[in-house]
């Protein structure tokens, strides 16, 4: 008889070690944190600098050199491969070329900086919709 308790016990405690090995990894899962791809991440960078850029063009202040790593929008990794397209190339040579008339056209600055904002608007009405009323409050008005 105790033989049968003894049993039901180690079939008892497996059960729960079990359960608990699947809670904790349904656990686990839950707080994955999201990783953004390669281009997401530059995307972010591109909203810093050009918070900063507008702040500077507001201000009146000196902006420095166009930051070489803009040029990563050509070659970094998308989050969905199949975007990279001859609109995005073509959207991104646009992004790119404003951007550097923002350092080198000091009369327009603000003109060009608000046409690297349009360039970021008009990619992102075709590929991704999310970040737009974001990027509107980069203008400067």
């Amino acid at each position: 008889m105790k033989q049968l308790y003894l049993g039901i016990l180690v079939l008892f405690l497996s059960s729960c070690n079990q359960k608990e090995a699947a809670t904790e990894k349904q656990e686990e899962e839950a707080f994955k944190m999201y990783e953004f791809s390669e281009m997401a991440g530059l995307m972010e960078q591109f909203y810093a600098e050009n918070n900063k850029l507008k702040q500077q063009i507001t201000n009146g202040d000196a902006l420095g050199s166009f930051p070489s790593y803009f040029a990563s929008i050509h070659t970094a990794d998308l989050t969905t491969a199949s975007d990279r397209d001859a609109f995005f190339n073509e959207q991104a040579q646009k992004f790119i070329e404003a951007e550097q008339l923002i350092f080198t056209d000091s009369l327009n600055r603000k003109e060009h900086f608000n046409a690297a904002i349009d360039a970021c608007i008009a990619c992102h009405q075709q590929k991704c919709l999310g970040p737009i009323p974001r990027i509107k409050k980069l203008y400067i008005q």
